[in-house]
Parts: C-alpha cells; sequence; structure tokens
C-alpha cells in the first residue's frame, strides 16, 4: 500500500510517499514493529528519481518487510519553497523533519532505522544521521565527498560567479543563492563520517562521470577507521551516476535490499542471542 502525504516545515509542505510494509498490510493487526528506510534524493532532484529509481526501491523495499518515505526537499518535486535559497543546515533539518513524521506513521522500531542518500543526498543523509541518533544504518549512493567542488563542476563555475555577482543564478530553473554554494563549503563529509557509530554501505558506479567512483573507497577506508559501526562496500560495473539502465539498476537495488536484510537478520539473530 502507497499514500501521498505532506509534511508541515515551517510555512512550507514537504511533498512525500509512504510505502507501507507489505507484511503490515496483509492481516487485520500488526504483530511486529517494522523497519523504517528514508531516501533523500540529490541535487535538484525529487522522490521520483531518474528513470523512476526511488520508486523502484522503495516498492522492493516494501515488499521486504520495510516501511519507506521517499520525499521532495522544499522547492524540489511537489513541495513547496524555492530549493537553493537556504543551505545545508536546512536539507538536514527537512530530513529530520521527515524522520519526525515518520515514526508516527506506523508501528515504527527505533532500534531499526535507516537512510538511503544519493549523491548530495548522501551527504544530507550521512549528516544527519551522525546528527540524529536514532539512524543505525546509512546507504550512500554515489555520494559527493567534497561538496562544494563537486556541486559547482555540476552547475559549471559561470553559475557560481554569477551567484556572487547578482545574488542567484539560474540553474535548470532553480535559484541558486550565494548562501547556498556557501553551505556547501562549510561541510566536509569525509571527515564527518568518522563520528557515525552505525552501519554503513556505500556504493558506486564505475561509469560514473559526475562523481568520481574514487570517492567509495576514500569513503571506505575512513569508516574502516572508526571504532564502532561496520562497513562494506558495492562497486557496480558500468553503472553511471544515476544507474538509469536496467542491467545496473536491478543490482543496486538488489544489493540496497540484500544488505538490508542482512542487517536485520543479525540483529534478530543478536536478541535470540541475548535472550
Amino acid at each position: 500500500m502507497e499514500r501521498q502525504i505532506s509534511i508541515p516545515y515551517g510555512e512550507e509542505r514537504i511533498a512525500a510517499s509512504v510505502h507501507y510494509a507489505e507484511a503490515k498490510v496483509q492481516g487485520s493487526r500488526c504483530k511486529e514493529r517494522v523497519p523504517l528506510v528514508v531516501i533523500c534524493h540529490g541535487f535538484v532532484g525529487s522522490r521520483i528519481g531518474v528513470d523512476r529509481l526511488f520508486v523502484k526501491t522503495a516498492r522492493s523495499l516494501a515488499e521486504a518487510g520495510f516501511l519507506v518515505v521517499r520525499f521532495d526537499h522544499v522547492g524540489c518535486g511537489e513541495s513547496s519553497g524555492e530549493y537553493g535559497s537556504e543551505g545545508v543546515d536546512s536539507l538536514i533539518a527537512q530530513t529530520r523533519a521527515v524522520l519526525d513524521y515518520a515514526f508516527g506513521l506506523g508501528d515504527i522500531d527505533p532500534t531499526r532505522v535507516s537512510l538511503i542518500g544519493h549523491s548530495l543526498g548522501g551527504m544530507i543523509a550521512l549528516l544527519t544521521a551522525v546528527r540524529d541518533r536514532r539512524v543505525k544504518n546509512l546507504i550512500l549512493w554515489s555520494a559527493v565527498g567534497y561538496p562544494f567542488n563537486d556541486i559547482v563542476n555540476i552547475t559549471g563555475r559561470k553559475v557560481y560567479d554569477r551567484a556572487i555577482e547578482h545574488g542567484s543564478a539560474d540553474y535548470l530553473g532553480y535559484a541558486l543563492t550565494p548562501a547556498f554554494f556557501n553551505s556547501l563549503g562549510a561541510y566536509q563529509p569525509l571527515q564527518e563520517a568518522m563520528k557515525f557509530t552505525g552501519d554503513v554501505l556505500v556504493v558506486h558506479g564505475t561509469s560514473d562521470d559526475v562523481i568520481p567512483a574514487d570517492y567509495a573507497f576514500l569513503y571506505q577506508k575512513v569508516f574502516w577507521m572508526r571504532t564502532e559501526g561496520r562497513c562494506d562496500k558495492e562497486i557496480i560495473f558500468q553503472a553511471d551516476h544515476t544507474y538509469s539502465s536496467g542491467e545496473t539498476r536491478e543490482p543496486l537495488i538488489r544489493k540496497t535490499r540484500d544488505w538490508l536484510s542482512g542487517r536485520e537478520a543479525e540483529q534478530n539473530d543478536w536478541k535470540h542471542w541475548m535472550i
């Protein structure tokens, strides 16, 4: 079962889609609490994703027993507001607002909460996880590593220069401000990664010409330096930045689903051992 919702965020409304775990809707009453997954889209993206990537991922995870929420950041997709007028702090706050709302949607198990973030959304998911102890698992799809340089490489230097000179600059219909660009330069996700104590899956494609695949190895190295939490890495051969072909999208979704299900199995085994 799927439902479209609107989440209040200050004076704005965040558009979101909820995918209920199949086990939740098969009976009249729920016997167990379910794990939660929230999907964070990337720069000037939406909760649908290129070639419906996030839709397909959410439906696959719901089939596996997860309650999934995918949402549009303010100013993106069907949400109100203007994307690019604020910075990273606002994107993190929006993600936490979605987490708050998601916890009221059903019988969520607070010990089984995961964030999936793609591209810039990977950084936002990571920064949110560091600041919000409710997040236990983190999945980074083609995540940015040096946000200011990575996003300016995408928009082009001229867009950044116009934003600084005129107070905003158009990029694909979005008005990007100096506040937005400056906030990107204020964060170093590879350094902040050390602060997250949960489990992590890092995924990247070998044919990504937007964000270098080398970042996956850098993230894995940093996560391995922690005293807590595991980190696994998956490199998908010939996958581009948005996993836009069926040959690369299918393994991305399957590996993500299997990894999350594996965390579930390990946690259940641990509970039984404790008993």
